[in-house]
């Protein structure tokens, strides 16, 4: 059986350790579009080392590192690697101030698999802890075995929660860069699809398209700047269904609503009017 969840639940899928710097970091804000405007104090603050805060939606950098094993084979997990799709991500912030340096251990692990008919979810939970055993971040990364559902497991919880019915709050406006993948591919995603057209023209895409947790950092940052006053310690929750592509150049339109300590957003690309990010949350400390 390709797909079993007696032998895919708690299977390790990685482990790596890793660091980062200044550098690094800055990098990561520039792949999201921050410093459009230069002499910004709140663009500053994400692209100038005087000064600098990371962006909480920063904890997917290090743990992607630990799911290269997923493409090596894990127990009860056996799937044609084109059929992989990237369908959710949820993030958990364990402390109020990222890094703006670090070096750190992550651990990925199978914590469930289920049957969605048509495809199998597993969610591969990341766990990031600093060298003293300091914890960082948990990352949830849901991926789909598209074609690998029907072997009779659990269907799993429903879809997480959609956004209030009521007009948002405030609407955000997020131009992406043509070289936007460009950049983004150095944090360690290199994924042909988001570079080789040739390799886009195979996966149906007119395009190379943005990665999907690049889109999930431009949600985080429209948060964190329209509605957080640019306080990025007041993020301790992410979670994002994607939804939709981006083509770099294409902008991306955030609908917010803030309603009990959560803040609730959608996601939509304007050029294409197609959904982006859907049933997506931050949680506030």
């Amino acid at each position: 059986m390709p797909i079993d969840p007696s032998r895919a639940v708690g299977a390790l899928v990685g482990e790596t350790a890793t660091s980062w710097d200044e550098d690094d970091v800055i990098l990561y804000h520039l792949a999201l579009g921050a410093g459009r405007n230069p002499v910004d104090p709140g663009e500053l603050a994400y692209c100038y080392e005087a000064g600098l805060k990371v962006l909480p939606s920063y904890g997917v950098i290090p743990a992607q590192t630990a799911m290269i094993g997923i493409l090596g084979g894990v127990p009860g997990l056996e799937f044609n690697p084109i059929m992989l799709l990237h369908g959710e991500q949820e993030l958990e912030v364990k402390t109020d101030r990222v890094p703006t340096s670090a070096t750190v251990h992550n651990v990925a692990r199978v914590a469930a698999v289920y049957d969605k008919g048509k495809a199998a979810l597993a969610v591969v939970e990341v766990e990031t802890v600093t060298t003293d055993g300091t914890p960082l971040f948990v990352n949830r990364f849901g991926l789909f075995f598209r074609g690998e559902g029907g072997f009779g497991g659990d269907p799993g919880p429903k879809g997480g929660e959609p956004a209030p019915p009521e007009t948002p709050d405030l609407v955000v406006e997020s131009p992406t860069l043509p070289q936007q993948a460009l950049l983004y591919r150095l944090l360690g995603d290199r994924n042909p699809l988001h570079v080789d057209p040739g390799v886009a023209a195979m996966g149906g895409f007119e395009r190379p398209i943005l990665h999907g947790l690049c889109t999930y950092g431009i949600g985080c940052k429209a948060v964190v700047d329209s509605m957080l006053g640019g306080d990025t310690a007041a993020v301790a929750g992410y979670r994002a269904r994607f939804a939709g592509v981006v083509v770099p150049g294409d902008t991306i339109v955030t609908s917010l609503w803030r309603r009990d300590g959560r803040i609730h957003l959608e996601s939509v690309n304007r050029d294409r009017n197609t959904p982006v990010l859907t049933q997506a949350m931050v949680t506030l400390r």
